[in-house]
């Protein structure tokens, strides 16, 4: 009786088999280019990896899972390695540089994995947003491109650099302006509330802007007005704006900055958590690193002192009236900077020998004061620094939130005597590798996550952002063991480590680890419909 079941089942398990094989014979193959195999995919939506195939045809996924291709099709073996989303990246500042020739291709960007930008952030940047698009479609990008609306630039371009209100014909023609850009296809609008002339707007002025950008369904991002003792103050603007505008709200870059501000990241999390829950959508964005970058006047020049043209500004320091006042207020931040040993000097085209500097170390090696130093980068145009400060456990607690996604605030570039943030070059390997891979702070499927779907979310993306099928075919091939930025403080200028292969709207622009020349980047263009 036995024998003859272990005859029945043997037999049974033959037919099986041969089954499977007749049926794999007759199934017709995917129509594929490209076909991962064996790769561990993370979709982007923050779920447990699978092992899985993904099949790629002209700029779409068009298979996953268990992939059968058709004869022809480029075979990439992916076992051991992570398959995921392209990393989207919701603030930079590549306005200009993703449109000249060195660097268009935005490698420091593909190295990290980033198939998409966010350019017209902090208020700057283009505000002809179809020309600025077309130029884009005509010359090529490394990657693709979405914009935002920046405020800075359209109060500029109506107003001029004054700290007043607008008339309310000025204000008409901004609102004319925005519109024009969401109609253009931009993604919503930003403000850099720190920079001038934004930071001469008050929040009624950006209310009846940003409920323009509603009507389009696009997205209010911001650099607050401040993110050091006034930080709470500064989110609650934000969502106030979004509240009273009806539209998603998203801070820039968040942090605590100053040590007058360390320690309040649980209290912005909660001012936050709580709008969230009352059914407002704010999000965040950060970049993982304990020094920002901007100018040397934003850092430590107070608004109120950069009315007008740099030139105007820099005659105010020797005007019997403010010059003492502004001297005075300028030395305080020094103080506020530990007397001038946080900042250093990023690029300065006269002393580039000051560049990677603090300018406590420049004043001591010329046997001048901090404020000299200062006052004369400002006479001769000014500067870049980077700033120490922030506070690594304010920085962390940030990165675990589910609604913060990673941003580098960078910009395209190429190796150059300008000692730069390395968050140009790092920003995403060093989130996934070193804080979610090494140090287990985050899951590695949040890390991905808050590179890819969290902000094809935030922006509203569609298509792009996830791994399925009929999606857009931004995808990233790396390696876990070797995916890390190199890029340091001292030395910036260090492309990461780990891209094995990424693809840009299907198209395989680094294969084996090197980029092949492709320029397959796309302007995207914001397409909604007006609602009133």
């Amino acid at each position: 009786m036995k024998h003859r079941f272990t005859i029945a089942f043997t037999l049974a398990l033959i037919l099986l088999v041969l089954g499977a094989v007749s049926l794999a014979q007759n199934t017709p193959g995917v129509e594929a280019d490209y076909v991962i195999v064996g790769g561990t995919l993370y979709d982007g939506s923050g779920n447990e990896p699978t092992i899985a195939d993904l099949a790629i045809k002209g700029d779409r996924i068009v298979a996953l899972g268990q992939v059968v291709a058709k004869p022809g099709a480029k075979v990439i073996r992916a076992r051991s390695l992570v398959v995921a989303p392209g990393f989207i990246d919701l603030h930079t500042h590549s306005d200009t540089t993703i449109r000249q020739k060195n660097t268009r291709a935005n490698l420091n960007y593909l190295y990290q994995g980033v198939t998409t930008i966010v350019t017209g952030n902090c208020g700057s940047g283009p505000i002809n947003v179809g020309q600025y698009y077309a130029e884009i479609e005509k010359h090529g990008a490394g990657s693709n491109v979405c914009h935002l609306i920046p405020h800075n630039s359209v109060r500029a371009a109506v107003m001029g650099n004054v700290n007043r209100p607008p008339s309310e014909e000025e204000l008409r023609r901004m609102q004319d302006l925005v519109e024009r850009g969401m109609q253009e296809g931009a993604w919503g609008m930003s403000t850099g509330l720190i920079y001038n002339p934004g930071c001469y707007a008050k929040t009624d002025e950006i209310i009846a802007l940003a409920r323009v950008v509603a009507r389009y369904q696009g997205i209010y991002a911001s650099h607050i007005r401040d993110e050091g003792a006034s930080l709470l103050d500064a989110i609650q603007e934000a969502i106030t704006i979004g509240q009273k505008a009806g539209l998603p709200v998203h801070i820039s870059h968040i942090k605590c900055s100053g040590r007058l501000a360390w320690g309040k990241a649980g209290d912005a999390i909660n001012l936050i958590r709580k709008a969230r829950e009352l059914g407002l959508r704010v999000t965040a964005d950060q970049y993982p690193y304990i020094a920002s970058s901007t100018s040397l006047a934003a850092t430590l020049i107070p608004s109120i002192y950069r009315e007008g043209t740099h030139h105007q500004m820099v005659q105010r320091l020797e005007d019997r009236e403010h010059g003492p006042r502004m001297r005075q207020a300028i030395e305080e931040n020094i103080r506020r900077h530990q007397n001038g040993e946080t900042v250093r000097i990023a690029h300065y085209s006269k002393r580039p020998e000051w560049n990677g500097k603090s300018l406590a170390q420049i004043a001591q090696d010329q046997k001048r004061s901090v404020l000299d130093i200062v006052i004369e980068i400002e006479r001769n145009g000014g500067a870049s620094v980077v700033n120490f400060g922030m506070n690594e456990e304010d920085v962390r607690l940030y990165m675990r939130q589910a609604w913060t996604a990673t941003a580098s605030d960078g910009s395209a570039t190429v190796p150059s005597a300008a000692v730069i943030h390395p968050r140009h070059y790092g920003t995403f390997p060093r989130k996934i590798g070193r804080y979610a891979l090494e140090q287990r702070l985050i899951s590695l499927e949040q890390a991905i996550r808050s590179a890819s779907g969290l902000p094809a979310d935030i922006l509203q993306l569609p298509q792009r952002g996830y791994l399925r099928v009929g999606y857009y075919a931004d995808v990233v091939v790396f390696d876990p063991e070797t995916f890390r930025d190199q890029a340091t403080f001292d030395k910036p200028h260090q492309y990461a480590t780990g891209v094995r292969y990424l693809f840009v709207n299907g198209q395989a622009v680094i294969v084996e680890g090197k980029y092949n020349g492709s320029l397959a980047g796309r302007p995207l263009r914001h397409q909604p419909r007006r609602t009133d």
